[in-house]
């Protein structure tokens, strides 16, 4: 009970005064305008993609909706239970990711889901908050920077739900993962030594990776990535015309709903991994400026609440969850610009999508809970 004690409006916290909704709900207003106006933009882009498919439109307003609720529900929770909790929510998405190779559901020649009657979601999905959450609890237990055996202790935290999302399989989002955790570690204070050794490791694996561990149809997606006019109207067709779109977009657009290569169906995935270059389209080069300012004002509000987080845990977390948020829009928006391989990774808060939208909100639910902390101990 404790853990919702500051949300109880007759709490000894609100007998110095009246408190704002957003106050009572622990919600950072810089935070939700932004996040409120990237979903807002994404159901617009989300009914051109769809060919005004309102069905479509209804069913991501409900993953928001969902989101949403999931952020609230975060928020209210006090640092302190996220970092008790850390190990048990890692120990959930660990162990649903082994249930998947038996039980889970396959389409598109992955098996990624798990079907609950009343819901399909992919575990991956949930290990995007589990990971950041279970190495700032790591690191928050040592010293920092961190010494060999705690170094080594959390490099397998990270590696085994990775192998086991990559086994799938599910490149793009085993590497995301792997990046939320060793965002934990370089901000935990990592030994230039060990940067320095560990990518003179990475290079020299990048051999046997590409003959033993790479599927074909990957190393395909990065030979087109260097020439995708070699197989235009096969692996290289969606980079292609991914180009296409944001080209003709010009600088004003074509205007909504008028994008022709959505509509007559050569841009793939229009509604999930490739949504930015439908907006492109539309809305332009000035539309992509006023999403990718949308996007920042998230990310420097979520450094900000980073910088001024009142413990070690929290600083961790809260630098963690923003950077990996960049990382995301980063790596959707360079793989549909043809600067960085095709990996499966939708853009954040506006492709279509449930799972990936409710584990986004609880992270800036998370980040809120945070926020909190650090006003309540500096009023």
């Amino acid at each position: 009970m404790a853990d919702y004690e500051r949300a109880l409006p007759n709490s000894h916290r609100d007998l110095g005064g009246s408190k704002t909704l957003s106050e009572w709900l622990h919600l950072d207003l810089m935070l939700l305008a932004p996040l409120l106006a990237l979903m807002l933009g994404g159901l617009l882009v989300l009914y051109s993609a769809s060919d005004a498919d309102w069905q479509t439109v209804v069913g991501q307003g409900r993953n928001q909706l969902i989101g949403l609720a999931a952020m609230v529900l975060a928020a209210q929770f006090r640092v302190d239970t996220y970092r008790r909790w850390a190990p048990l929510l890692y120990g959930v998405g660990f162990f649903l990711l082994l249930a998947v190779p038996w039980v889970g559901v396959g389409a598109k020649g992955a098996q990624r889901w798990l079907n609950l009657g009343v819901v399909q979601f992919q575990p991956s999905e949930l290990m995007k908050l589990a990971m950041p959450l279970m190495m700032a609890w790591w690191f928050s237990r040592y010293t920092i920077p961190p010494r060999l055996w705690p170094l080594l202790g959390s490099l397998m935290v990270i590696l085994l739900p990775v192998v086991l999302i990559g086994i799938q399989p599910d490149l793009g989002t085993s590497l995301l993962v792997a990046v939320s955790g060793l965002i934990v570690l370089f901000l935990a204070g990592l030994s230039g030594w060990y940067i320095v050794a560990a990518s003179l490791l990475g290079v020299a694996s990048v051999w046997p990776a590409w003959h033993f561990v790479l599927k074909d149809y990957q190393r395909q997606r990065i030979i087109t990535l260097l020439d995708p006019e070699a197989d235009k109207l096969g692996a290289g067709w969606n980079i292609i015309q991914s180009k296409t779109a944001i080209g003709s977009g010009g600088w004003g657009g074509k205007g909504w709903l008028s994008g022709t290569q959505s509509h007559l169906d050569f841009l793939p995935e229009s509604q999930t991994d490739f949504i930015i270059a439908v907006l492109a389209e539309e809305f332009g080069l000035q539309g992509v400026l006023l999403l990718l300012g949308l996007y920042l004002l998230v990310i420097m509000r979520g450094f900000w609440i980073g910088l001024h987080a009142q413990s070690g845990f929290a600083r961790l977390l809260a630098s963690a969850i923003t950077f990996t948020f960049f990382v995301y829009v980063f790596v959707n928006m360079g793989m549909v610009a043809g600067i960085l391989p095709v990996v499966g990774v939708p853009l954040p808060l506006v492709s279509f999508g449930g799972t990936s939208m409710v584990t986004l909100m609880l992270a800036f639910g998370v980040l809120m809970a945070i926020s909190t902390e650090q006003r309540s101990l500096s009023a």
